[in-house]
């Protein structure tokens, strides 16, 4: 019995990518099993509660994957939702992660994770769903993100943000269409309240 455990907790390591001890729960394996077999050297914990099969592939945006584990409640944000979507040459040493004013704060762990509190339409509008390794994360869309970046300007920088609204407004998608379009950036910078502040900048971008 030990033995089907072992391999089901195996199987499913390599079918999610990161596990958790309550992802167990569904099938019946108790948590203690992921920890049993990192000791083993089955398994490798990559954070706190956090386990993947050994020698699993990559993506360039896994560290986004881990935080969505480790903060179940977040939403990618900020300067990690810019980098994902191209919008900026920064690489954040550590993962922004939007999450509600009363939400729990995650224990410390190795990955580093810069958490930042989001309330209402702020927190609820402008959510996609991508896949990284074949597991679903919640990212704000390009527009949200800029408008966000806005907002926190002065956590970010206003060169940050701005070098953000130029490509927002230049680049295109696979389908050869803008990321943003003038009416999405300026519904969220609404949403926001940033609109006072990017209406000069959007203006003279525009005209130029």
């Amino acid at each position: 019995m030990r033995h089907t455990k072992t391999e089901q907790t195996l199987k499913l390591a390599a079918q999610i990518g990161i596990l958790r001890p309550r992802d167990l729960d569904t099938y019946g394996i108790p948590r203690h099993y992921l920890h049993r077999l990192y000791q083993r050297g089955l398994l490798e914990q990559v954070d706190r509660g956090l386990y993947r099969a050994k020698e699993t592939a990559l993506s360039e945006h896994h560290s986004l994957l881990e935080a969505s584990k480790r903060v179940p409640q977040g939403v990618i944000c900020l300067l990690s939702a810019l980098r994902f979507h191209g919008l900026t040459t920064q690489e954040p040493f550590e993962v922004w992660l939007a999450i509600p004013e009363k939400a729990r704060r995650p224990q410390p762990g190795i990955l580093s994770i810069r958490l930042v509190h989001f309330s209402g339409q702020a927190l609820t509008e402008g959510i996609e769903e991508h896949e990284i390794e074949g597991v679903k994360i919640k990212i704000y869309n390009a527009a949200k993100t800029v408008a966000d970046c806005f907002k926190y300007r002065h956590k970010i920088g206003l060169d940050v943000a701005l070098e953000a609204l130029r490509d927002a407004l230049q680049l295109q998608n696979e389908q050869g269409q803008r990321i943003c379009t003038i009416d999405e950036l300026w519904h969220y910078a609404t949403i926001c309240r940033v609109t006072n502040v990017m209406k000069p900048y959007l203006e003279a971008m525009v005209e130029g």
